[in-house]
């Protein structure tokens, strides 16, 4: 039985948890995340799809949870939505960082890549939009960010162009090559390193193509990302 601590007010249980990690393509040592943050509108027909402006804007961000990660080919179809959209990406992961770091060197900060999906609650980030509120909980939600294993870069570079694509039930959605990128892996990490430090240990999901949509309980989504890998994922009710 747990007991009080007479001299403090708490409790002698103090919680503890595993970190959340990403296998690893070749290693029996997973990556562990420390933060997950995300690029909005990176490619230019993704931003026409959803109303924005295509042209080259400095890249805007947010962020999900480290334990919204999903690493074993299962997504539960969350609460507060009829609307759960996919989002398929290229997702860098850091093995070092800093703040305000050169465009010429920010790869040197890359650990590896993986395929992700950004998952959305679409009724509800737009519903908090036409508020003014953030949207943050149409983004930022349990099991919210499924992802592949990483690669190292040290196997296979750093990739420039390539398609991009995601099918559901076999059905393509999603085609899109990460030259059109309108801001490159570089880029987004000096970008970013102008907000936050990066550390070891950092996601950043890049941005998805255009052909967003849908998807129910029961449906098994295929992603991929040429020369990196691939990603199922099966929505369970």
């Amino acid at each position: 039985m747990n007991t009080p601590n007479t001299e403090t007010g708490t409790r002698n249980d103090m919680p503890s948890w595993s970190p959340p990690a990403v296998p690893v393509s070749g290693s029996e040592v997973p990556f562990p995340v420390r933060r997950i943050y995300c690029v909005g509108r990176n490619y230019a027909e993704h931003a026409r799809e959803m109303g924005g402006n295509p042209e080259r804007e400095p890249p805007f961000f947010f962020m999900k949870p480290a334990d919204a990660i999903v690493t074993d080919g299962r997504m539960a179809y969350p609460s507060k939505t009829a609307d759960l959209q996919h989002e398929i990406e290229l997702v860098v992961a850091l093995a070092r960082g800093g703040r305000d770091i050169p465009v010429a060197v920010a790869l040197d900060c890359v650990f590896g890549y993986a395929v992700g999906l950004d998952m959305t609650r679409r009724d509800l980030q737009g519903e908090l939009k036409a508020k003014g509120r953030s949207w943050e909980m149409g983004k930022a939600f349990d099991q919210s960010a499924p992802i592949s294993a990483i690669v190292p870069a040290g196997r296979i570079g750093h990739p420039r162009r390539g398609a991009i694509t995601l099918s559901v039930n076999s059905q393509p959605r999603q085609h899109g090559d990460l030259a059109d990128m309108i801001w490159p892996v570089a880029d987004i990490i000096a970008n970013l390193s102008g907000y936050v430090t990066l550390l070891p240990g950092d996601l950043i999901f890049t941005g998805t193509p255009a052909g967003v949509g849908r998807v129910e309980r029961g449906d098994r989504l295929q992603g991929a990302v040429a020369g990196v890998g691939e990603l199922a994922l099966t929505i369970v009710g």
